[in-house]
């Protein structure tokens, strides 16, 4: 086992991290933390999801936000999308690459999505195909793949079936979510091993949440078995509402610091990234909870 010669990080923070977030965060802030972002390094920044503003009141401003950011070349913008209309919206944003989302617990997706898996897949394939059509790459999340607040411990079985029927519509990227953050190293090794046979561990991408502490661990023993591709969210932000007890994300700055320790290049100024970590806690008015980002806050104070 070795570890790989490099990793890319995909930037969250602007859509999941912010997604749930109870008071409207203004346009301007958004495009300001995004092009703060982007000045970071990252090969690609989840700017926004185009969803309906009814469920994710907080994403209303899509195309605004993403009209007024600065893109910066080698940058991709990507954006969430759930249905053939979101799709429509998503090209008149401009956006570099889509993400479509299902999971691999049936009432988890129904709570997430009000739909089935096989309801989800249904209601996507047109998106994929219209999509591939227009020569944009799309990502494929899959919540809850090791366990999920409803039905307990999910089987890698079951994972496998899901993203065997994604990559059978036509997906480009499959991205694996732990989304209440139950997992342990030894998933790691559970879930490269099932989906080995159509993605191999090097195009695999995983989307930790950090709940129960151990998002770097799996990140150590994931890039151990070959993974090198991982979603992370500046100073930790995000959450689901349909996950109860679930925080939030791997924070961008604790994986740059394991990244670092461990001699692995991510391509990202880590300095910027906590820039942009205090520009949001200062919008958002309230603590981010990054664990690098509180220490290196602490040690400013001091």
């Amino acid at each position: 086992m070795q570890l790989p010669d490099s990793i890319m990080i995909t930037e969250v923070g602007p859509r999941d991290g912010l997604q749930n977030e109870p008071e409207q965060v203004p346009v301007q802030e958004k495009i300001d933390f995004i092009n703060q972002l982007s000045a970071c390094g990252f090969p690609e920044i989840e700017a926004t999801a185009f969803v309906s503003p009814r469920w994710v009141p907080q994403l209303a401003d899509a195309g605004e936000v993403l009209a007024g950011i600065q893109r910066v070349e080698g940058v991709a913008y990507s954006a969430l999308v759930p249905n053939i209309e979101g799709w429509e919206r998503a090209q008149d944003g401009n956006v570099d690459k889509i993400s479509v989302f299902t999971a691999a617990s049936e009432t988890f997706s129904k709570r997430n999505t009000n739909a089935t898996i096989e309801e989800t897949l249904n209601r996507f394939q047109p998106v994929v195909h219209a999509a591939r059509e227009a020569g944009c790459p799309v990502r494929a999340y899959v919540s809850c793949v090791v366990a999920c607040p409803f039905e307990g411990k999910i089987a890698p079985a079951k994972v496998k079936g899901v993203v065997d029927h994604l990559l059978d519509l036509g997906v480009t990227e499959i991205d694996l979510g732990d989304t209440i953050g139950m997992a342990t190293p030894s998933d790691m090794d559970a879930l490269v091993e099932v989906v080995a046979d159509r993605v191999p561990p090097e195009k695999l991408v995983l989307h930790l949440h950090d709940t129960r502490g151990t998002a770097l661990a799996c990140c150590y023993r994931a890039m151990q078995l070959g993974v090198r591709r991982f979603d992370a969210s500046c100073g930790g932000l995000g959450g689901c509402p349909y996950a109860p007890g679930a925080t939030g994300n791997l924070a961008t700055e604790d994986l740059l610091f394991l990244a670092r320790g461990l001699g692995i290049p991510a391509g990202v100024d880590a300095s910027g990234v906590l820039q942009a970590s205090a520009m949001m806690e200062r919008s958002l008015d309230r603590p981010l909870v990054g664990r690098v980002y509180r220490a290196e806050s602490c040690s400013e104070e001091a």
